[in-house]
């Protein structure tokens, strides 16, 4: 045993030094090396633009998350204000009250200057509510379609990982089908691909 360290080979590291070495012995010569040439060429693209597919998804869930988390914020500032929107009807309905059952008009007067006040104050708080809202619904239609856009990107992800298996296969069985099927499912990926870009 030599010193030089102990060296484990997959099949398709075979397979490459196989082909550097123009293709000699039982699996098709010259012909076989430019086809495992092709599956390699084909292999390192296909990855590279699944690792940019992977990360698009990546970035596409986290959006969809932090819109999610946006609009939940809202909701509840928007809660807040309906609350107070709630608590200043009381105080009006109050002031009402006491305004209906003063004998004094003096009294009367005072009391309806409040009521006055509170009507538009609530006025006020029902608008900042509703925008409140209305911010929220936005949020959360950004989030459904950033989390579209991540389930297109995953399924192009896992098609073009699945053209990479096919491209393994192919290159141990040197079956010519299984390269159109890895093709035609790298096709299928990449289309797909184009599709989560143009937001579809």
């Amino acid at each position: 045993m030599s010193g030089h360290g102990f060296h484990v080979h997959g099949p398709h590291d075979h397979e490459l030094e196989h082909a550097q070495k123009g293709g000699h012995g039982d699996h098709g010569g010259a012909d076989s090396g430019g086809m495992i040439n092709q599956i390699a060429m084909f292999t390192a693209i296909i990855a590279t633009i699944g690792a940019i597919f992977g990360y698009m998804g990546g970035a596409t869930q986290a959006n969809a998350g932090l819109y999610k988390n946006n609009a939940a914020i809202k909701k509840t500032e928007a809660s807040n204000q309906w609350n107070y929107f709630q608590s200043k009807s009381t105080t009006q309905s109050l002031a009402e009250l006491a305004r209906d059952l003063t004998p004094a008009e003096t009294e009367k007067a005072k009391y309806q200057a409040k009521i006055d006040r509170y009507e538009k104050e609530k006025n006020e708080i029902k608008t900042v509510a509703e925008k409140l809202e209305d911010d929220a619904h936005a949020f959360d239609q950004k989030s459904e379609a950033q989390m579209h856009q991540h389930h297109r990107w995953a399924q192009a992800t896992t098609a073009l990982q699945v053209a990479i298996a096919l491209a393994a296969i192919a290159l141990l069985t040197r079956k010519k089908w299984l390269e159109y099927g890895m093709y035609g499912v790298a096709a299928v990926g990449l289309g797909v691909g184009a599709l989560a870009a143009l937001h579809i």
